[in-house]
């Protein structure tokens, strides 16, 4: 019989490992919103929020900003989400072998972005853009779902103004050593990374090594998960 306190410290595993694989999901939603910024007629596809400020701005006219394409995105996003919502809905909450089986869907997404934007011309072709940028979208909106599920603490991977607003007004506050380097303040280096990255790989080779590099890694998080966290939470 497992004891108490071999209980925890395989508890703090699972929750670690858990960590860091949703950090690297917040590097791949960086990587990708600076895809489809830079290289997809300006479209957010993990950022919802600044999609719908973008799409607002672009229905008043502004700066010729687009309309179409944070439109479509913001809805791929949504379905994404919301089907993602209805395999995990009667989940427990941790990585399951549904939250393997959704990340590994919105992983194949990603894929078959990749793919398409290596098969067309992404750079000119405006409705290639948008069909690369909805299904990334749609892709994103998964893992979005797929992070509330496994639930780690203040890891939505897609979202980080409340995260920063939680780094300046709790942790901050609090001070000590835990000010200094925390999970909040690494998920924000990590979106910050991740979007750097994806801007120079974009300007170096272009929309589809930048998002065969978001599908690769998408899918090292899946089989990691799969492998060290679900495991390690049924054995717990």
């Amino acid at each position: 019989m497992t004891k108490p306190t071999d209980e925890t410290a395989l508890g703090r595993r699972v929750e670690t490992r858990g960590l860091v694989l949703m950090l690297a999901l917040t590097f791949v939603t960086g990587v990708v919103d600076a895809v489809g910024f830079l290289g997809l007629d300006r479209v957010f596809v993990g950022n919802m929020t600044g999609n719908i400020v973008i799409l607002g701005m672009g229905v008043a006219g502004a700066d010729e900003l687009p309309v179409l394409g944070p439109a479509v995105a913001l809805g791929t996003f949504v379905a994404g989400a919301l089907i993602a919502g209805m395999v995990l809905r009667s989940k427990v909450k941790g990585w399951t072998t549904a939250v393997t089986g959704c990340l590994a869907a919105g992983s194949v997404i990603l894929v078959g972005a990749a793919l398409a934007a290596t098969l067309t011309d992404v750079k000119d072709d405006l409705g290639a853009q948008i069909a690369v940028a909805a299904a990334t979208a749609a892709a994103m909106g998964v893992q979005a779902c797929v992070a509330r599920k496994v639930a780690i603490a203040d890891m939505t991977t897609v979202v980080v103004t409340s995260t920063l607003t939680s780094l300046a007004a709790e942790t901050w506050i609090r001070g000590g050593r835990e000010a200094l380097w925390n999970r909040r303040l690494g998920a924000i280096a990590l979106i910050f990374l991740g979007a750097v990255i994806g801007a120079l790989i974009l300007a170096a080779a272009g929309v589809a090594v930048a998002l065969t590099l978001a599908a690769v890694l998408s899918l090292v998080v899946t089989f990691a998960g799969h492998r060290y966290v679900r495991t390690a939470a049924t054995e717990a």
